[in-house]
């Protein structure tokens, strides 16, 4: 058997610190080849910087796509106790039998953009504890959810998108944002599965409850073991996994940007070989990816989670580099070059 790439914490922080950089003569070749494609420079706007991106994470100036990996992971939550959510916590299952039968949408993403669809359930009948009463994980629990993501990824993947399901995974992700960024629980709390009114104001007190109750967790994954889910931790340990093989992601939504920003707490750098696939309807969203800086490819309105929205963009990687890497340049078509 294997050994895990890492058995606890401060091994996991320490791969993230050490991860690979951008290939940087890639990107200086990719934009290049870039200059001498036959359009007008900039024509293809943000298609270009996308294509120049990839290619300095792939490590060629004529990268190809053709192995995208969609990962849900899935969690269930403690917290949700508190009434902070429209539906009760057993949708979390039932939800991961629809993504195994092919019946969600994301399923209909994959298939149409030729991702592979992977579904990990995470100990769904022993949910996290509730965060306003203690920590929502232990460091073991903690450390066992990294290492489903970190697992989770293939070696032959070329993009990665992180995806989520679980019953108050909304609650979770605003308490993180606002203990890892600051402010009060009402500027990072939104309606999550639909709650409003007197029910929206009942999720903004439990979530401000957990941050009160968790003052003293200052590093990020004492932040993530305290306030998280399985999940969420799950998706971090996938994305810094992808950095490892040199993948770029593709983040989702408001969810999957709060595991992100655990890595960027931890390393300024590892966040960068991601890109925002949309901007979702949740609240803070907007928000969350520009603590992070990260300007989204997409804004359809949509907050479904369960990466639907980088599902969605995967389409948008896969035109940017077909154009960058298959046009011909001007000495190849023959074309003058002005």
């Amino acid at each position: 058997m294997t050994a895990p790439a890492f058995s606890s914490l401060s091994e996991f922080e320490t791969l993230v610190k050490g991860a690979p950089a951008l290939d940087a003569e890639a990107v200086e070749a990719a934009k290049a080849r870039n200059g001498q494609l036959t359009k007008p420079p900039g024509a293809l706007g943000r298609l270009e910087d996308v294509a120049i991106w990839y290619a300095g994470w792939r490590g060629t100036d004529r990268p190809e796509l053709k192995a995208p990996q969609i990962v849900i992971f899935a969690g269930n939550h403690g917290v949700t106790k508190q009434g902070v959510s429209a539906f009760p916590a057993e949708v979390t299952e039932q939800m991961v039998l629809n993504f195994q039968h092919g019946g969600a949408a994301i399923n209909q993403l994959a298939n149409c953009f030729g991702s592979k669809l992977d579904v990990h359930a995470l100990s769904l009948d022993t949910p996290t504890e509730d965060f306003t009463q203690a920590a929502a994980m232990s460091e073991a629990d903690l450390v066992e959810a990294l290492l489903v993501g970190w697992n989770a990824v293939e070696s032959a993947t070329d993009l990665l998108v992180t995806g989520e399901m679980g019953i108050g995974n909304t609650t979770s992700a605003a308490a993180i944002f606002t203990k890892l960024v600051g402010g009060n629980a009402e500027d990072w709390t939104g309606r999550g599965t639909g709650v409003e009114g007197d029910a929206l104001s009942n999720k903004i007190r439990v979530v401000q409850a957990g941050v009160d109750l968790h003052s003293d967790a200052v590093e990020p994954l004492e932040v993530l073991r305290c306030l998280g889910g399985r999940e969420i931790a799950a998706m971090a340990g996938a994305m810094a996994r992808a950095r490892i093989l040199r993948i770029p992601v593709l983040l989702d939504g408001f969810i999957c940007t709060s595991a992100a920003a655990v890595l960027d707490r931890i390393s300024s750098d590892a966040v960068s070989h991601m890109i925002a696939a949309h901007v979702s309807d949740e609240a803070a969203h907007a928000k969350a990816l520009a603590h992070l800086g990260k300007e989204p490819l997409l804004n359809m309105g949509m907050r479904l989670g369960e990466g639907s929205g980088a599902g969605l963009a995967v389409g948008i990687l896969k035109a940017a580099i077909a154009c960058h890497s298959g046009m011909a340049t001007f000495a190849e078509a023959g074309v003058s070059d002005a």
